[in-house]
């Protein structure tokens, strides 16, 4: 598989100026075959080629004299240039026409000199370089100092430079990664409740505190905001006003990036397999929880889960987001009424008291082990619809205050296992015979449907089950 190493860089003022012409030049291809394209839809004419926006576009525009400095930079960071467009036209066609999944894709648009995000690509046709010395050699911009926090696997394919809002700059290089990094395998499985008041309750039990990184650094942020707002706009101590108001956001997101690298890193090396459940993050982002929600960051730390399971061997799943593993008894299968976000605890009629998050994280890993059994079948019944507000957690519920620094956030000293009543294992109530209890807590006609107290089958027909 392909990952992406990231790196600070050093560039001189020299560089710096380098750099920012070959931003400008790559921005100035990218529109004008933009430009181009537009003007041949308007008039009625065929679709322009990849090749005919090269030859057009690079190869005679540099003998005009109004795009004679193209020839400044180097033609890689052109041609690299040319393919994101034709990249971002293929995914917005195979976006209308359906081929691609998920949500709609918008047509390009131009890019601008004041986005705060510029950056280019160097392939290997560009012949760039990693010396001896660290320093990395790119054509017609010199030998820039890295930063080197690790060494990477294997040679890079490709290098893009890129800077941010904060004015760093960075070296992205995409490697392929190297074989025999496959973990041992383990026996222990996990499923994983992912929330607000707690970032994560596993099914074994452990409860991560969330660290809302963003909320315990609002007061820098608002005062900030506040210096920049003063400024008058066009000024250049707007400009740098701008500037600090990005780099706290900056360090906000990287203190989240490498608390999440960490959490994720422990929770694949413990467990052989990992479920989770499908959120819809984008709904919820529209909701009076949004902010809490974007910033926990589910959508990128269940990535880090995927990608680094398909790295070491392990075994990664998602559970509809539709299945009720907040109101199904985990003892019972039973699957109770709605309930508000400020019940944290409840009482199946079977006698089970739950914890609200460790009962859903248990039915999460009932379910991804049902979805993902070693047939490949499914084996639990259609799916419930979740009550509307059930996502999320409650803002006026009890959390902890504990160190949020590293992964100190697990809450060893929690029992959330007390329920007095004795409880089947996943395993038990995963089990199809025709008496007991079926997949996910469908009871069939028998004696441990009548002890739950649940609607049990008919018995017109050996093995009809009625789901209660």
């Amino acid at each position: 598989m392909q990952l992406r190493y990231q790196f600070r860089v050093d560039p001189t003022p020299g560089q710096q100026i380098e750099l920012a012409r070959a931003f400008g030049c790559a921005r100035v291809v990218f529109n004008d075959g933009l430009r181009l394209r537009q003007e041949a839809r308007e008039q009625g004419l065929p679709y322009v080629s990849d090749a005919e926006l090269s030859r057009r576009l690079i190869t005679e525009a540099k003998a005009t004299p109004e795009r004679a400095w193209l020839s400044e930079v180097s033609a890689v960071v052109l041609q690299q240039a040319l393919g994101d467009l034709n990249n971002a036209y293929r995914n917005f066609f195979a976006s209308i026409s359906g081929k691609r999944k998920g949500r709609k894709t918008a047509p390009p648009r131009y890019r601008s000199r004041k986005d705060n995000r510029q950056a280019i690509r160097f392939t290997k046709n560009s012949r760039f370089k990693v010396l001896d010395n660290g320093r990395l050699r790119l054509p017609k911009i010199g030998d820039l100092a890295v930063r080197w926090s690790r060494t990477l696997p294997s040679d890079p394919s490709s290098v893009a430079i890129i800077r941010d809002a904060a004015g760093r700059y960075f070296a992205s290089f995409v490697v392929q990664a190297g074989e025999g990094e496959t973990l041992p395998p383990v026996e222990s499985e996990v499923g994983i409740d992912l929330g607000l008041t707690h970032f994560a309750v596993m099914s074994d039990g452990t409860k991560v505190a969330a660290p809302t990184f963003l909320r315990r650094a609002a007061r820098k942020l608002k005062r900030l905001q506040q210096d920049l707002s003063r400024k008058q706009r066009g000024s250049q101590n707007r400009k740098k006003a701008a500037v600090k108001v990005a780099r706290a956001h900056a360090r906000v997101a990287d203190t989240r990036r490498d608390w999440q690298h960490k959490l994720s890193t422990t929770v694949v090396r413990e467990n052989q397999a990992i479920y989770v459940e499908d959120l819809c993050v984008t709904g919820l982002g529209r909701t009076r929880l949004a902010k809490s929600v974007h910033d926990a960051g589910w959508s990128s730390f269940t990535a880090m889960l995927e990608y680094k399971a398909a790295r070491y061997g392990r075994v990664f799943g998602r559970v509809d987001r539709f299945f009720p593993s907040t109101r199904m008894c985990s003892a019972c299968g039973r699957i109770n009424e709605k309930m508000a976000l400020n019940v944290r605890a409840w009482e199946c009629p079977c006698g089970a008291v739950h914890d609200r998050d460790h009962n859903a994280a248990i039915n999460i890993k009932a379910a991804g082990q049902a979805d993902f059994n070693a047939r490949g079948a499914h084996v639990r019944p259609g799916l419930v619809p979740a009550a509307r507000r059930e996502a999320g957690t409650h803002l006026d519920a009890a959390y902890s205050t504990r160190s949020v620094e590293g992964i100190s956030v697990l809450q060893d000293g929690e029992d959330v296992n007390s329920a007095t009543t004795p409880r089947l294992t996943p395993y038990a109530r995963l089990s199809c015979g025709i008496r007991g209890v079926g997949a996910l807590g469908v009871v069939s006609s028998g004696w441990l449907g009548e002890r739950c107290g649940l609607p049990v089958g008919s018995t017109d027909r050996p093995g009809r089950r009625r789901y209660g």
